[in-house]
């Protein structure tokens, strides 16, 4: 994963799956068949990867809370011995980038880890996580999730649990959000949100995606949304004019990368995008290996976007938001 120059690819990644599968499957986070081994990560340099346990919509209450629990003690066990930092401050972030080194940031994708219970906010933070989607796709304590008909938005715990995660320093994630929730949650909130693993619905239509004018929310919020790289949200069979015949040939899924990208920029939004792959945790494309396949994706970023777009794109655009927002040293 070294580039032509010699140089180690920089990449801050906002969300994959790779602790769930590790803890249900019972494997670890260096399985070579998983999108992300971290024994394929050696010419990343610094890696930043956040690892989220995913709360499917069938777990709530003590089931939600148990998988959480059994994924994190995964998280420690896989981490022993290990030159991976568990980061949990800006600080953590800014060593691991000095030194070029790996780190990750523990997430929770479904607010339902809950149990409809407050105080696991900050048992949460003090558990080491520093985002949680609010919703997964259905409906929990909090809200609707995207595929909820209904779209209620925000319930009355939901707005108390926004406003307690901005207190310990949990950062609000709007990924899976349905569009009310979105924006209830916009108006209520005080500090940045982020949406982790979205794409925009403009070029591809499909409910999941942002809408124009949610990206434009949180790009008025100076917040970030992560390049998601699920097959059904990227639509990978037409490519724009621009890209090579090899590029079409070879990568309809990183050409469709490329094209949300654009359409993001053209948005006002190039400080605002980052990668959130959703690695294990979702049906890529053909054209994509997992993490191995990165410096290709990168390669193809750069014949279409200024060497610094790129740069901020894959890592700079992350760093700066969690270090702005993650909690200062403890």
């Amino acid at each position: 994963m070294i580039g032509k120059d010699g140089a180690c690819m920089e990449l801050f990644d906002m969300h994959c799956d790779t602790l769930y599968r590790a803890y249900t499957e019972k494997s670890t986070l260096f399985d070579d068949s998983f999108h992300i081994s971290f024994d394929k990560t050696e010419g990343i340099s610094p890696y930043i990867q956040c690892l989220a346990v995913w709360i499917p919509d069938e777990y709530r209450g003590e089931d939600a809370w148990r998988l959480f629990c059994g994924c994190v003690d995964k998280l420690y066990e896989q981490l022993e011995g290990t030159d991976i930092v568990f980061c949990k401050t800006a600080e953590d972030i800014c060593r691991v980038r000095e030194n070029g080194g790996r780190g990750i940031i523990l997430t929770v994708e479904g607010g339902a880890v809950l149990g409809g219970d407050i105080k696991k906010v900050q048992t949460l933070y003090d558990m080491g996580v520093r985002i949680m989607t609010l919703t997964w796709n259905g409906a929990n304590e909090l809200g609707d999730g995207i595929m909820e008909p209904e779209d209620r938005g925000l319930t009355g715990f939901g707005r108390a649990v926004v406003r307690e995660m901005e207190r310990v320093g949990i950062i609000v994630d709007l990924s899976h959000a349905g569009e009310k929730l979105f924006h209830d949650t916009a108006e209520i909130a005080e500090r940045p949100f982020v949406a982790t693993h979205s794409n925009i619905r403009s070029v591809t239509d499909h409910r999941r995606n942002l809408t124009d004018q949610q990206f434009c929310v949180l790009v008025k919020n100076n917040s970030i949304t992560g390049l998601n790289f699920c097959r059904d949200f990227l639509d990978c069979t037409p490519c724009e004019k621009e890209f090579t015949a090899k590029e079409i040939l070879h990568s309809g899924g990183m050409c469709a990368i490329i094209s949300h990208a654009k359409y993001m920029c053209s948005l006002g939004g190039e400080k605002n995008i980052a990668m959130g792959a959703d690695f294990d945790g979702a049906d890529i494309p053909a054209d994509i290996d997992g993490i191995s396949s990165m410096p290709d994706l990168y390669e193809m970023f750069s014949r279409h976007f200024p060497e610094q777009t790129v740069r901020d794109i894959f890592f700079e655009n992350a760093f700066r938001f969690f270090e702005k927002n993650l909690t200062a040293e403890e």
